[in-house]
């Protein structure tokens, strides 16, 4: 049988936020499951965390995966002992028989799977593994983890921990994204890594997931999309742009968001009579990936870029929701927008208070970049937190009426 595995363990460049979550999980359920798009670092992180006695598998691998497929019995009774499934969405029929393993036994930490993609993941982990599994989603390196302080995130009503870290390299952080490659090796271009990535992204993930004939189609979509990141969704101008169907550019859409390329934030919503918008509003998982996709090439054409502001605010939101996913925790986070103009990057919902957070490039925070606060409808079991502005000062600061200002570069 076209049966290996793999024991060894490797030492990534820079430690995860998540590793800890991933142990914490692990003594919890039989299973663990970490998804997140391509290359952000999943199957590294886990081998360079594996258990004694844990044998890493990676189902990307056409032979293994189709013989995991046709005899997931067999190939469970081969590999004794705890494993760890690189991809595992390459062997779906797995699920099932790992499911009967799992109440057969019932102990922690059993197995531990990546996959890269979410949506048919999840209809077989629902079908097969509900209540059985912890899931987590890795994004690509947050800023923490580039700075090698992982252990720290955002709490929206304390202040930040000293001095922001070289404020004078944001744009730098921004256009270069996450990915763990890239952060790794300085030499490495850009231009070459993000070309063969979406072409291996097109060519694999998007052809798994929908039998797209016009991959150029699709690849214009998301450029359009990268150009509209931080903005609300609206299909029809994606469609425009990539030349087809409205229905069309909302099932891609729905493809990017189950491969971890970009996240929906849903719109705040409250039983009043005030009219808020209801579109969600699109946000890259990485803004480098996205800054290639604009055309954008190197830090200071960012900055002088129409698009800055937008960029710097998908930059804020991943460091914002990478803080709480590798502690394994899903923020009730939303933006306001009403019908008067009235908007809110971000509202946070914590421990019964609502936190109004806004993004500013700029290097100083003022109270008027919080004047829509006001307009912030509030149920009456909930109440109002000190609000913030994310900017891109040295330190945190103090603005009238409780409100502070906060880095950029300590997210």
């Amino acid at each position: 049988m076209p049966y290996h595995a793999a024991g060894m363990s490797e030492q990534p460049p820079y430690t995860r936020s998540m590793c800890a979550t991933v142990h914490r999980l692990s003594a919890l359920f039989p299973c663990v499951l970490v998804t997140g798009a391509r290359q952000v670092g999943k199957s590294t992180m886990l081998r360079s965390m594996l258990p004694p006695g844990m044998r890493y598998i990676t189902l990307d691998d056409p032979e293994l995966a189709e013989a995991a497929q046709q005899n997931p019995q067999g190939f469970l009774a081969h590999y004794e002992g705890p494993l760890c499934l690189d991809e595992i969405q390459y062997a779906p029929a797995l699920l099932r028989a790992i499911k009967q393993r799992v109440d057969a036994e019932r102990q922690p930490g059993m197995y531990w799977m990546t996959g890269s993609q979410r949506f048919r993941l999840m209809k077989g982990i629902s079908e097969s593994l509900a209540g059985r599994m912890g899931i987590l989603e890795l994004r690509p390196l947050s800023n923490r983890e580039q700075l090698r302080c992982p252990e720290s995130f955002f709490a929206p009503d304390a202040a930040a921990a000293g001095p922001a870290p070289e404020p004078d390299k944001l744009y730098e952080r921004v256009i270069r994204g996450g990915y763990p490659e890239l952060i790794a090796r300085p030499d490495m271009e850009p231009e070459l890594f993000f070309r063969a990535y979406v072409s291996t992204y097109v060519e694999r993930d998007v052809h798994d997931l929908a039998q797209i004939g016009n991959q150029s189609a699709f690849i214009r979509l998301m450029r359009s999309a990268a150009s509209r990141t931080g903005q609300q969704l609206v299909y029809s101008h994606l469609a425009r742009d990539a030349g087809v169907a409205v229905n069309t550019a909302k099932s891609w859409v729905s493809i990017l968001e189950a491969s971890g390329i970009i996240t929906l934030l849903e719109p705040y919503h409250c039983a009043t009579s005030q009219r808020l918008t209801k579109s969600p509003k699109l946000y890259f998982n990485d803004t480098g990936l996205a800054a290639w996709l604009c055309r954008l090439t190197d830090a200071d054409e960012l900055e002088r870029s129409p698009l800055a502001g937008a960029f710097v605010e998908t930059w804020a939101f991943n460091q914002l929701m990478a803080g709480y996913e590798n502690r394994g925790l899903v923020p009730d986070l939303c933006y306001f927008r009403n019908s008067n103009g009235a908007e809110l990057d971000f509202v946070l919902h914590e421990h019964g208070r609502l936190y109004a957070m806004e993004v500013k490039s700029s290097t100083h925070a003022q109270s008027r970049d919080l004047r829509h606060g006001s307009s912030l409808p509030v149920p009456s079991h909930l109440s109002l937190g000190p609000a913030t502005v994310l900017c891109n000062s040295a330190e945190a600061g103090l603005l009238p009426g409780g409100n502070r200002s906060y880095p950029l570069t300590a997210l």
